[in-house]
């Protein structure tokens, strides 16, 4: 009865998404006003900046405000070439995505950013962190005839995490075989406890429902408690002016105030919202703002239970998983972008290339469409320090230069300007503390 109920309501009430070129002169402005119960309003948030996300649109300021039993936000977006949207179809796709998902998320309400299995067999791996770790991975599932057709790994803190998609090279479609999965598996649970560290690597074959993979790597990190500080590499010179600044306090009764300021980069603030949705906590108010270098983020959040945080150890706790929630996906290193036909093998062979050359894989995502692959890698030496140009030049005479470039150097990069922090929304709440 209750979801009968439900959604003869959201039948009453459908969500409704404006969209808006014209009151904003660099950017396109979706408003979100949407009637929700407090039990739905956790994991929206994250499923309206997921569509941005999927879609590669930059979120340039937003405003969140959910409470009263009305999700309200607006976000300024722009594409990935710093444009407004204006495309009729790009725009009706947004808004028709938008609609549907959150009344999807309504139904159902424990299944936030789960999709439907493709055809393929998905990997996730944890573990420590390595020199040539990916390269003997990709060994593995090149030896039992596995094609990576995509791929994303991150690096944090000395964990390693990938979610791996693959297609039998005979068929071109999920693997079945049971044994030879459980072979793969156990192969590949070999290479990841090389180290025999405290931390038991984990290896996971095909899970019910594959959900939004970048998602599912902030988990398997959270899970991996890759947000507990470790001793940097000896030789590793660390920016620490690059490191992101997080301060929660309890300014209102009601509230508890995050606030961010890091480095701006697209899906910054999905990654915040993924962790703090997985956390448990609702964001009911909150503000974005990025300048051209730097991002400033303010949420008044509580727990799902409806209380602000409430002990130091869990106020430590949620600043070092928001760090880490940012570090995870930072740029760091090189950038190198391979772009070639497809073949079998192809990446353990790029990734042995890169072991033999002393390179050491920071993040990489892998992409395969239409027989053409698209993988970006971002590399260091051994120590974590910038990579000797004569090496790339070498490894580009290897794989050919048209092959593999060269697409960013962060050495080479600004460094964001200094800021003053505070409260946005301070003065809101203490004007609603007065009624």
């Amino acid at each position: 009865m209750d979801d009968e109920f439900a959604k003869l309501i959201r039948r009453m009430n459908p969500p409704r998404v404006v969209i808006d070129n014209n009151s904003c002169e660099d950017a396109t402005v979706i408003q979100f006003p949407v009637q929700v119960d407090s039990v739905n309003k956790h994991g929206i948030l994250l499923l309206v900046v997921q569509v941005f996300t999927d879609m590669d649109l930059i979120i340039k300021k937003a405003y969140i405000s959910s409470d009263g039993g009305w999700f309200m936000d607006v976000f300024n977006v722009i594409d990935h070439n710093g444009n407004k949207i204006r495309d009729k179809r790009t725009i009706d796709y947004i808004q028709g995505r938008l609609e549907s998902d959150v009344s999807f998320a309504a139904s159902l309400r424990s299944s936030v950013g789960v999709m439907p299995s493709e055809d393929h067999t998905s990997i996730e791996l944890t573990g420590t962190d390595r020199p040539g770790l990916l390269s003997e991975v990709c060994a593995v599932l090149a030896d039992f005839q596995c094609n990576v057709v995509n791929a994303e790994i991150w690096t944090h803190n000395a964990r390693a995490a990938a979610v791996v998609h693959v297609t039998d090279c005979s068929t071109g479609c999920a693997i079945k075989d049971a044994k030879r999965l459980s072979t793969i598996k156990q192969l590949l649970c070999n290479v990841l406890n090389a180290n025999n560290d405290f931390k038991r690597a984990k290896t996971t074959l095909s899970p019910p429902g594959v959900m939004n993979r970048e998602r599912r790597l902030h988990q398997i990190m959270f899970d991996d408690r890759d947000y507990e500080r470790v001793e940097r590499t000896v030789g590793r010179v660390e920016d620490k002016s690059s490191r992101p600044q997080v301060t929660v306090s309890n300014i209102e009764k009601d509230y508890t105030v995050i606030t961010m300021r890091s480095k701006d980069r697209p899906k910054l603030l999905f990654d915040i919202v993924c962790t703090l949705t997985d956390m448990q906590y609702v964001i009911f108010h909150g503000m974005v703002n990025t300048g051209k270098m730097e991002a400033y983020q303010e949420f008044y959040i509580r727990h799902i239970d409806g209380l602000p945080i409430s002990s130091d150890a869990e106020r430590e706790r949620v600043v070092q998983c928001l760090e880490a929630a940012i570090e995870r996906r930072a740029s760091e290193g090189l950038e190198l972008e391979l772009c070639t036909e497809d073949r079998i093998g192809l990446l353990s062979d790029i990734t042995r290339i890169f072991r033999e050359n002393s390179l050491c894989i920071r993040a990489a995502k892998i992409s395969t469409k239409s027989g053409k692959v698209k993988d970006t890698f971002y590399v260091t030496d051994v120590t974590g320090n910038p990579v000797d140009p004569k090496i790339i030049d070498s490894i580009q005479g290897q794989i050919g230069e048209t092959k593999l470039q060269v697409k960013h150097n962060p050495v080479l990069a600004p460094k964001p300007p200094e800021t003053p922090t505070g409260f946005f929304l301070g003065n809101l709440f203490k004007a609603r503390t007065k009624f």
